[in-house]
Parts: C-alpha cells; structure tokens; sequence
C-alpha cells in the first residue's frame, strides 16, 4: 500500500512539456505596389521591420495555447513593398510545474518552438508574392522574457507601506 502511495505522489509530480499541435491562427500578405515594385525598381535593397509579441491561455486543465504573433513590413525607398502577418499557434501540454516555471515556457521556451514555423511561413509568402526569399534571423526567446520581467518589475507600483 505504501509503495502505491508513494508511486502516485511520484505520478503527480512528474513534469510534462509536450507540443500537441502547431497550427497558422491568422496569416495575412498585402503588397499594394507590387505592379510599380514589379515593373520600375532595378534594385531590391529593402528595409524590413519586424514586431513580435506572444500569447498565452489555458484552455483547460493542463492544455495551454501560445500565439506568436508576427509583423514584418518590408520597405522599398521608404515606401511600403509588402506587409505579412501571422499568428502561429501551438497547443501544449504542460503540467508539473511551479508557477514561475510555468511562466518562462509559456513566455520564452514555448515561443522559440513555434519560431521555425513562423518562419517558414514568411519565407513562403515573400516568395509567393514574387519576392525574394526572407530569411528572419533567430530570435533569443530567453532574452526577450528576461527584459520583458525587468520592465514588468519596473512598472509594477511600489508596495504599500504601514505606518
């Protein structure tokens, strides 16, 4: 009976980080000059800006969706060439872990797994508009939630204190 006990609180304790699924939520292309970029421009020297942000939700019990969400404007002689956007989803068991390391996979490990997916969508898109392949470079996930939680220190609002 002890050995059962002791197996069940050992079940309960073990951790899991498993991906489910990988899935494009949103994905959305526009290029609005494509006939003139197309038709008058001899030489492709483009600016590209990215924006990146995550999201997070329990969907239940130990099921978590994470959403990277990307926007990569692509200019021409500062005029815009094309713009893409993609939600990429993954579901993800998650289980076993404290609060805080909850956290740091949903903000930085969960994230760089759905990157390469995300990343392959762009490049996809770039060429099917017509465009030149768009390799995004890698992303230091860990870097990204380790400043995120020193600004969230920063605006926290100072403890109240008793006098």
């Amino acid at each position: 009976m002890a050995e059962e006990t002791g197996a069940a609180a050992t079940q309960e304790n073990k951790q899991v980080f498993r991906v489910q699924k990988v899935y494009v939520k949103d994905v959305s292309f526009e290029t609005p000059r494509s006939t003139e970029i197309f038709t008058e421009q001899s030489q492709w020297t483009p600016e590209v800006k990215i924006q990146l942000n995550t999201e997070n939700k329990n969907i239940k019990d130990d099921i978590y969706e994470c959403t990277l969400m990307l926007t990569v404007t692509v200019e021409l002689q500062e005029k815009p060439a094309y713009l893409i956007e993609v939600q990429q989803s993954g579901l993800f068991t998650i289980s076993g872990f404290k609060q805080e390391e909850l956290a740091h996979l949903l903000g930085s490990y969960a994230p760089s797994v759905l990157f390469p997916f995300v990343r392959e969508v762009v490049s996809d898109l770039a060429v099917k508009g017509g465009f030149p392949q768009l390799l995004l470079d890698p992303i230091n996930f860990d870097a990204l939630y380790a400043q995120h939680l020193a600004s969230s220190k920063q605006n926290a609002p100072a403890p109240a204190t008793q006098q």
